[in-house]
């Protein structure tokens, strides 16, 4: 009964150990992982955007990302979505012409999907099939 005690406080006392040194780490990189994962969010939001923006402006809290010419024109928007996939969730970066409608291209975020079928959405042979349809009329087949 000792020994099963002794072990019992011994692997209480390493998990302890353990979990401290966890949030320690965790409190450290916390600020340094959202900064890194906002930077990730602005470039996609640059590279979605239409020829000709020259810089990226808004973002905060779910709003578009806007793009502008040298002359303050809005060019186009990027916009961020999520949905569930076979394999987790995907999110997507995903620019607009300045008319809200006419699809850019997209910018994959995160995406935990199946090798094969699931990952084509990276390939440029599938995510290049967008470009230039109007966004509002896309819709998903379940066959084709």
């Amino acid at each position: 009964m000792k020994k099963i005690a002794g072990l019992l406080v011994s692997l209480t006392l390493i998990a302890g150990i353990c979990a401290a040194v966890l949030a320690y780490v965790n409190t450290v990189t916390k600020d340094a992982i959202a900064s890194v994962q906002a930077q990730k969010t602005q470039d996609a939001a640059k590279a979605v955007m239409p020829a000709g923006v020259v810089a990226v402006e808004g973002g905060a809290n779910g709003a578009p990302f806007v793009g502008k010419d040298a002359a303050g024109a809005t060019l186009g928007y990027a916009v961020s979505g999520r949905a569930s996939g076979y394999g987790g969730d995907v999110e997507l970066m995903v620019g607009f012409q300045a008319d809200k409608k006419t699809v850019v291209c997209y910018r994959t975020l995160k995406a935990s999907e199946t090798p094969g079928l699931g990952m084509k959405l990276n390939e440029p042979s599938f995510s290049g099939q967008f470009a230039e349809k109007d966004g509002t009329a896309l819709k998903v087949a379940k066959d084709g």
